[in-house]
């Protein structure tokens, strides 16, 4: 069988019941929908970290924090590490990138390329407003080319221009881009693009005014909030609010529109995938390329009375959609039930292209094909799934550093049933346990209930020897970080 083609999509900050295939009724994704019915799509995808840059260098690497050495915001991914594009183009691809990136600090990005990023069309841009004059940016290129007023006009306003004009919104560049390099594929090399997106992620008002129009405001819920998240929420959590993203002080009204616009965002994705969709039919290439959707973390937008994302594990911040379409290997609509993670994607993308079980074993051993899931072929995935936070985001209030003084280090462990999260603060540990099966929405904290007593500790222990397991396997350097010029001390 001939390599097939890859496709992957990847949004930022997207939660996994944004989409109508979800069960999300307000979304305006009939795109993503069909690609769903044509496909397989995985119910319970969680993510490596909660925040952009350790997720994503798990994504791009196929490892878990420990692995790679990307802890916070503002890290950079060692220059020893290898993403997996660059073995792609050694098993013969192609490759392409459309778009954000961000496996190092965005002030290191904007200046330098990894050395081992592995592509070969790189036009990076990490978010529609910043790093306009770096090098690499190629949206900042096609806006000057496009829209030479419009490049002014976002130099001058940045993030406060709203309701950017569908035909140079970035989301829209990257899909025009994407359809040109399918369009100019080569028959005789299969190639790897990848079309990254910064929406639906906040300011949540940059989408074009007219596709506000497909989204019906009053079939959106307000945020999910329980009396207990006022008083009796973990005093971690309490802090990571008003440190953070606090929605307690964000009127309905504010909440509301932040929502709308949120899911604006996602249907102008929508569109902008249908159109990339239909230029892969029309060169026919759709049967034989393997496409993925999926995103680096989600979006609490005021649920638990929590905004954006951070150290809190409720599954609107780390648990996203993931899509796969393979017409000549999948066949008839999957929903797969399974827990699986975001690193398992690299090790589905380099065993598709060819790479040996063997060797994935060596480069990414905690990675796991999911090919063979979708095909129907086995049931097998992971016993477990682990979200690492290490002080990773933004705390807001220190004039020495972005983040969280006292720091905020938290894991959180999800099998098949439960969930438990673990706060190791500085005086006392502090938990959530959650039985997902019985509880979907966590209303029900079980970490003080006897009853649970055995299935707290042994989660616990499960905890402790995967992280052992991780740092004794795993003793690199760490690739140190680039932080905003605010707090760049002499």
């Amino acid at each position: 069988m001939l390599q097939p083609n890859i496709l992957l999509i990847m949004t930022d900050q997207q939660r996994f019941d944004s989409l109508g295939c979800y069960g999300f009724e307000a979304a305006h994704t009939p795109n993503l929908d069909q690609l769903a019915t044509d496909g397989a799509l995985f119910e319970h995808c969680y993510v490596n970290n909660p925040i952009c840059t350790p997720s994503r260098s798990s994504l791009m690497t196929g490892k878990h924090l420990p692995g790679h050495g990307v802890y916070q915001l503002y890290d950079n991914l060692p220059e020893d590490q290898i993403l997996f594009t660059e073995y792609l183009q050694r098993l013969g691809y192609h490759t392409a990138l459309f778009g954000k990136l961000h496996v190092c600090s965005r002030y290191t990005e904007a200046e330098q390329r990894h050395p081992h990023d592995g592509f070969d069309v790189y036009e990076w841009c990490l978010d529609h407003a910043i790093h306009l004059d770096s090098p690499f940016n190629g949206y900042a290129k096609w806006l000057k080319e496009t829209d030479p007023e419009f490049y002014d006009r976002l130099c001058h306003e940045g993030k406060e221009l709203l309701h950017i004009p569908r035909e140079v919104h970035m989301t829209h560049w990257a899909a025009e881009r994407t359809i040109d390099y399918i369009n100019n594929a080569s028959e005789n090399q299969p190639f790897f693009g990848m079309m990254s997106v910064f929406d639906p992620h906040d300011p949540y008002q940059d989408y074009p005014l007219e596709i506000g129009d497909l989204i019906n405001e009053a079939e959106i819920p307000d945020p999910f909030v329980l009396e207990s998240d006022f008083e009796d929420a973990l005093p971690t959590l309490k802090r990571l609010s008003i440190e953070g993203g606090n929605a307690r002080k964000l009127s309905e009204s504010e909440l509301r529109k932040i929502r709308f616009g949120y899911h604006a965002s996602i249907a102008l994705i929508d569109l902008e995938v249908g159109r990339v969709l239909k230029a892969l039919e029309q060169k026919g290439l759709a049967e034989n390329t393997l496409v993925i959707f999926a995103s680096d973390h989600g979006d609490m937008l005021g649920d638990r009375l929590q905004t954006k994302k951070g150290g809190f594990f409720y599954d609107a911040c780390v648990r996203v959609p993931l899509l796969m379409r393979w017409p000549s290997r999948f066949i008839g609509e999957k929903k797969l039930p399974q827990v699986v993670q975001l690193h398992d994607l690299a090790a589905t993308i380099l065993e598709t292209a060819g790479m040996s079980r063997n060797e994935l074993q060596q480069i990414m051993p905690d990675a796991i094909n999911l090919v063979p899931v979708c095909a129907g072929e086995s049931l097998v995935t992971h016993n477990a799934v682990y979200c690492v936070y290490r002080n990773s985001s933004l705390g807001g209030r220190n004039t020495n550093s972005p983040y969280f003084d006292p720091p905020v280090h938290a894991t959180m462990i999800r099998d098949q049933r439960f969930k438990l999260n673990l706060y190791n603060t500085t005086n006392n540990t502090e938990g959530q346990l959650f039985d997902m099966q019985q509880d979907s929405r966590e209303e029900n904290n079980l970490w003080t209930d006897k009853d649970y007593t055995e299935i707290r500790e042994s989660l616990t222990k499960q905890i402790l020897d995967f992280l052992v397991h991780q740092d004794a396997r795993f003793v690199g350097k760490r690739g140190g970080e680039a932080l905003p010029p605010r707090w760049i001390h002499d």
